[in-house]
């Protein structure tokens, strides 16, 4: 008897739901697609490229309509002598710096041997190396920047980039940058300069709806599921809940897979709706799981005060009262404690991620307004992520319930 056999009932290709994989054809995007394609047309007219900025939401098609349509724009350009394109891609996701992002920019354009160090170069050092790069390959060359806000307010580069060819920097290329971004914040955020050179073209990215969700799941789900593999209702279950809470296609995508690894481990032929609202509940957890294990070392520092009290009992607190419990971790991990202020900021943060309940109370004049804060999530669940936390003291209470 094997251990292992191939799904007969509910996967028939599992790679169409995942988040890598890139469809034949955009669903339910005509015109941000439309905008995106005459913002490219320059590039085959042979042209300076224009500088294009894409924002929304995670998963609501930024980067999946980028790539498809700069392979479009690749096949399409090869049929004139005059235009010779490159597309370079680069996730910005733990790049917080002009350097860092030039550094990386230059290593992706090199082979691996050739690559130069990470640290130990003037910032000017590393603009010109990039700018031999791109002048030794020539042609019409698009740098596509995704997550591009984690660069923050040392933006030089996305300044430097899209002139360097009018400022003498380069000769034989014409580069054009692609900025992707997932916070509607950074793009007002960008010095005035800046964003006069960057955002060149805008293009806003809404969330989807859910007769759009649906339809993307549906041409997902036709090739990813074998015939009746899913219940009637399923489909437009899981597209309702994602609209409802982020109109993120990515957000249907992993219900609907989730789901069907929930029908396929409990050996089951079909996907149910039981099944779907199982799915959110497990990826609810998982997600906020995540974001307690991604939190800053503050994050954590507020996030263990908070237990202490919950385990004691002593939930909903006000800050007056969590904040004397992260001072007295912050010392004894050795950690410099923030000022009263500055540490309410993360108990927001954790409410923000769905961890926290945050209430706003108001005893009129003799107590004023102020919030008070409870777990939203299972105390279990908590303690098990702070167990993992390394450099934070955990209390005698906690450590009992580990």
């Amino acid at each position: 008897m094997t251990t292992f056999t191939r799904d007969t009932e509910i996967f028939c290709d599992e790679g169409m739901l995942r988040e890598d994989y890139q469809p034949e054809s955009i669903t339910a995007r005509e015109e941000e697609l439309s905008a995106y394609k005459t913002a490219l047309q320059p590039v085959v007219n042979g042209a300076q490229p224009r500088n294009i900025f894409l924002y929304g939401k995670t998963g609501v098609g930024k980067t999946a309509v980028s790539r498809y349509l700069l392979n479009q724009l690749k096949q399409d350009t090869k049929q004139y002598d005059d235009v010779d394109l490159s597309v370079y891609w680069l996730n910005c996701t733990n790049l917080s710096s002009s350097y860092q992002v030039a550094v990386n920019l230059v290593n992706t354009i090199r082979p691996i041997e050739d690559r130069i160090s990470t640290t130990g170069y003037p910032q000017q050092r590393v603009f010109d190396i990039l700018y031999e790069e791109l002048d030794a390959i020539g042609g019409t060359i698009l740098l596509v920047l995704d997550e591009i806000d984690h660069i923050g307010s040392n933006d030089e580069i996305l300044y430097e980039l899209p002139r360097a060819r009018s400022n003498g920097y380069l000769e034989s290329a014409k580069p054009g940058v692609i900025g992707i971004s997932n916070d509607f914040g950074f793009r007002d955020s960008l010095s005035p300069k800046v964003k006069d050179t960057l955002c060149e073209e805008d293009i806003h990215f809404p969330p989807y709806d859910g007769p759009e969700l649906e339809a993307i799941l549906h041409q997902r789900a036709d090739g990813a599921l074998y015939d009746d593999a899913a219940k009637h209702g399923v489909i437009s279950l899981c597209a309702a809940l994602a609209a409802q809470d982020t109109g993120s296609a990515r957000q249907a995508l992993n219900l609907i897979y989730k789901a069907g690894e929930m029908a396929r481990a409990a050996d089951e032929s079909e996907i149910t709706e039981d099944h779907v609202h199982n799915a959110r509940e497990a990826l609810e957890q998982s997600q906020i799981e995540h974001g307690m294990r991604e939190l800053t070392q503050h994050g954590h520092l507020s996030l263990v005060a908070t237990l202490t009290l919950a385990l004691e009992e002593e939930t909903p607190a006000r800050v007056r009262e969590i904040y004397p419990r992260y001072r007295t971790i912050a010392e004894q991990s050795d950690i410099d404690p923030l000022v009263r202020r500055r540490m309410h900021d993360h108990l927001a943060d954790l409410a923000m991620l769905g961890i926290l309940n945050r209430q706003s109370r108001n005893e009129g004049r003799a107590g004023g307004q102020y919030y008070e804060y409870e777990f939203n999530v299972g105390l279990k669940l908590v303690c098990e992520v702070v167990d993992t936390l390394d450099g934070v003291a955990l209390s005698r209470r906690i450590e009992q319930h580990l």
